[in-house]
């Protein structure tokens, strides 16, 4: 039993020292060139507005139901007057930017990690090579770019749908006006709120968009392996952004130390 798991330990590790080699080699090759800016700029389409739908009908929601959690929690203070500031820090600086990593891990990681995949197991991908083309520069650090540039912008717009749909629940249960509303979100963001934690959503594109593509680039096993890929791009990249995320937090907060 032991030896078993000492096994998988060391093959879980094994995979994730490949899958940063892999992130790592990609980011090295975007700075070189030729450089896929066409390709690029498609992938980003792909992931970011074609994402769109379903980030602001999911930061209106997390708005709704926060801002009624919330109400019922400080209802019991007489402190309902912060319930836009509350609402705005928790979504700014936390829910936002995890919630959007998680939708987009489901939605994109899926996506690459079958697309690649089942290139690989149909041969597309040598294909390519066959015909000098740099397969893993056209094909992986494209979508990992993409990953990277679209998933600062999904935050931003997670989070203002989420103020909104705050904005949407408070006016509907105490009738306060969309003035008194926003002036009171966003008295208390700060610059030190705002920018970090929608910039580590880049380091939660770069995660999706790696570990999606090494398992689509490493995918055998026919369209059992796809199958696989695809599941196992969305559970993994999920359970990395959500540990990477308690490390980017501590670090912002020594960077960006929170003042009274």
């Amino acid at each position: 039993m032991v030896v078993r798991v000492g096994d998988l330990i060391l093959t879980f590790l094994a995979w994730v020292g490949d899958t940063a080699l892999f992130g790592a080699r990609a980011l090295y090759e975007a700075l070189l060139p030729p450089y896929e800016f066409k390709e690029t700029w498609r992938h980003v389409y792909e992931i970011g507005w074609r994402s769109l739908p379903l980030i602001a009908l999911a930061g209106l929601a997390i708005g709704v139901v926060l801002s009624m959690h919330t109400r019922a929690s400080l209802e019991r203070f007489g402190a309902e007057a912060m319930i836009p500031a509350v609402l705005a820090v928790a979504l700014v600086r936390e829910t936002g930017p995890l919630v959007a990593g998680l939708l987009v891990a489901g939605r994109v990681g899926a996506g690459i990690g079958a697309e690649l995949g089942a290139m690989k197991v149909t041969e597309q991908i040598d294909a390519l090579e066959a015909v000098a083309v740099d397969s893993f520069k056209f094909l992986a650090v494209t979508r990992i770019l993409a990953c990277i540039l679209a998933m600062p912008l999904l935050t931003a717009v997670i989070d203002f749908c989420g103020i909104f749909g705050g904005y949407l629940a408070e006016t509907s249960t105490s009738g306060m006006s969309m003035q008194l509303y926003f002036h009171r979100a966003f008295s208390v963001l700060q610059f030190s709120d705002f920018v970090p934690a929608t910039l580590k959503t880049a380091v939660f594109g770069f995660i999706i968009g790696t570990v999606a593509s090494y398992l689509g680039f490493t995918t055998t096993q026919g369209t059992e392996g796809v199958g696989r890929t695809s599941t196992s791009s969305v559970v993994l990249s999920s359970i990395c952004i959500i540990l990477i995320n308690v490390v980017l937090v501590k670090l912002i907060f020594l960077l960006f130390p929170v003042r009274a």
